[in-house]
């Protein structure tokens, strides 16, 4: 019997009444209250997520779990759906897998939904969370990445569900995490801070995450914003072909911000030889990223999925290439809208954290500051998520998205995920101040 020591009975003890009071809130009728959230993500929302986490299917105490009230963005969005006759009968079999190589050569790699996780790094999230999203991914057989902090060991066991990203900084960057790879994630740009790079404070970079980073601990760590090596589409190129020359069995993925050329930069990437173009919106990101620069300088993501879409299909390029969205992703409503304006997919963040007790109080640049022991660093606070506790409650968010999308798709006559994209004719605008359907 292993005997805990106090810190340990004290940890445990906090995260039971945190998560007991949270589960209450969530469980009862809901009671407005402007304690947590924002426009964008409400506490209706949080409360909403984190019920879908527990249940593995939305909420049916009146909690909103479709959109927001930002007045903006996908909560002025939604669905023209059919009359009930001409639904897409119950005992039709609803197929939400998407393909990730569409090229015609290499390895074929198809996930059974139309998500997976996005970068968040060793150092920006505990080991443990990054633990629980790779235990969530395998069991659903689709993907999470690594970020740009390198590849902790403790992802090994399930390395076919681990993109490992190569940033600007090169932080952890090594030939052996390349070969474990199935997916290479490129991140030339971070939508909610284009231009800026990325940022780890000296107060989260512990001796363990400078480690794995090759740093000097205590000591901040600021990514470049470009590659000092990549200036065209050859300069691209050549980073493919690094990435297929060390393993060639390897689908390289291309995550960038959404600046106005975004159209281009997408066409640049498929033929630069890339897999997937990963398209990351404003209002994405954890609260580290700076309010400035997420509401004023990439393009919302609902705006550059169509403009992609588009560029993509007159180049005669669009059914060759994966495109992926995320950027204020929140819901299954937010997947299906961001699909029906042109996306193949999208990648998910916050709203896994927010399975896990986010209450998006924005203190995550703080290595002691977040409260459920998420994006934190700290020894002692990041046992607050089991590894097994947190995959549990990724899995049932992911079980809620997949019975909400077939219900959409099933009330709009399709019978697969794929013949929802790029149908804006389905999308209907419905005003500020308004409730979807």
């Amino acid at each position: 019997m292993v005997t805990k020591t106090n810190e340990e009975l004290i940890v445990e003890k906090h995260v039971n009444l945190l998560h007991a009071g949270f589960k209450a809130r969530a469980e009862r009728e809901f009671e407005p209250s402007p304690a947590m959230g924002d426009f964008r993500w409400t506490e209706q929302l949080i409360l909403s997520t984190y019920y879908q986490a527990e249940h593995g299917r939305p909420p049916e105490n009146g909690l909103e779990y479709r959109v927001g009230r930002s007045e903006g963005g996908f909560d002025v969005l939604d669905f023209k759906f059919l009359d009930e006759a001409a639904w897409t009968p119950e005992d039709v079999d609803i197929d939400l897998s998407i393909p990730l190589n569409k090229r015609g050569v290499g390895r074929e790699i198809e996930i059974p939904i139309p998500i997976y996780g996005g970068g968040m790094s060793f150092g920006s999230i505990s080991e443990q969370v990054m633990v629980s999203r790779a235990r969530a991914a395998q069991e659903w057989g689709t993907f999470m990445s690594t970020g740009e902090g390198g590849y902790p060991l403790a992802l090994l066991p399930y390395k076919d569900h681990v993109i490992t990203q190569v940033a600007t900084g090169m932080f952890g960057v090594r030939e052996e995490t390349i070969r474990n790879a199935r997916i290479v994630e490129f991140k030339y740009a971070q939508g909610a801070k284009p231009g800026l790079g990325g940022h780890l404070l000296g107060d989260k970079s512990t001796a363990a995450v400078a480690a794995l980073r090759e740093s000097v601990p205590w000591v901040s760590l600021f990514s470049p914003f470009p590659f000092h090596s990549v200036y065209s589409v050859e300069d691209h190129r050549k980073h493919v072909d690094w990435i297929k020359m060390t393993n060639p069995e390897a689908l390289v993925s291309v995550k960038v911000s959404t600046p106005t050329d975004v159209d281009m930069v997408a066409v640049g990437s498929y033929y630069a030889g890339a897999n997937i173009v990963h398209l990351d919106g404003s209002y994405g990101g954890t609260g580290a990223a700076p309010e400035i620069a997420k509401k004023n300088i990439a393009m919302p993501i609902e705006f550059a999925v169509p403009k992609v879409h588009k560029y993509l299909e007159s180049e005669n390029i669009r059914d060759e290439i994966t495109v992926m969205a995320s950027g204020g992703v929140r819901t299954a409503y937010d997947v299906a809208k961001a699909i029906a304006l042109g996306a193949d997919g999208v990648v998910m963040g916050t709203a896994e954290l927010v399975s896990m007790g986010c209450t998006r109080c924005s203190n995550c640049e703080r290595g002691q500051g977040c409260t459920f022991g998420l994006t934190t660093t700290d020894p002692l606070l990041s046992q607050f998520i089991e590894p097994d506790w947190g995959a549990q409650r990724i899995s049932n968010l992911y079980a809620s998205y997949a019975l909400q999308l077939k219900d959409i798709l099933r009330k709009l006559g399709l019978k697969n995920i794929r013949e929802l994209r790029g149908r804006k004719d389905l999308l209907r605008y419905i005003g500020k101040g308004k409730s979807a359907s």
